[in-house]
């Protein structure tokens, strides 16, 4: 039996987002070029989250769920050295055991070999001042961080702990949220 992955797609008032984003990762993933248009039909106006699970024979199922947005506000900083999501694994136990770490967060900040890496829903940006930096290494190369970066809004650096504290912003991105800026918010370890 293959692995099987899945896509976190946006689809609001008819209209499927980022899909070019979406159809790469798959490719990536298991070598083959889907098309994903064939798969995907909003099923309301409503914004919704549609679930798109696949492995190397194909498309395997499509769900929709409507969307709403969790208010996040708190962040517990979870450390491991050994997690590994490089691909979008329909199994999420490793992340999941790690959400269950957060106490009274709202969710949690991976930290990897010292340096930041993800949330267990979104990839992270810090702004600096200047600019908004995003891990080097995240677990998750995500589709929303891959539009940013090849359009130039959003640059790759290593990101210290000491630099997500002394952030003045951070914005958490995927799919569903887009690029998320929160300017209330705390960490704690």
């Amino acid at each position: 039996m293959s692995e099987k992955y899945f896509e976190t797609i946006k689809c609001d008032d008819y209209e499927v987002f980022n899909l070019e984003f979406h159809q790469a990762r798959v490719s990536k993933t298991i070598g083959l070029n889907l098309n994903l248009q064939e798969y995907v039909y909003p099923i309301s106006n409503k914004l919704l989250r549609c679930k798109l699970i696949y492995s190397e024979e194909g498309v395997e199922d499509v769900q929709y769920f409507e969307y709403e947005k969790r208010s996040i506000k708190t962040f517990k900083l979870v450390f491991d050295e050994e997690i590994e999501y490089s691909k979008k694994y329909l199994d999420r136990s490793s992340i999941d055991t790690l959400f269950e770490k957060k106490e009274s967060a709202d969710e949690i900040m991976i930290i990897k070999n010292g340096l930041v890496t993800d949330t267990s829903i979104a990839n992270i940006a810090i702004f600096d001042g200047e600019n908004w930096l995003t891990p080097k290494s995240p677990l998750l190369y995500g589709t929303t961080r891959d539009r940013l970066l090849k359009s130039k809004d959003i640059f790759e650096k290593d990101i210290s702990i000491d630099m997500l504290k002394n952030a003045r912003k951070i914005a958490l991105m995927n799919a569903m949220v887009d690029f998320d800026i929160l300017e209330d918010y705390s960490f704690f370890s």
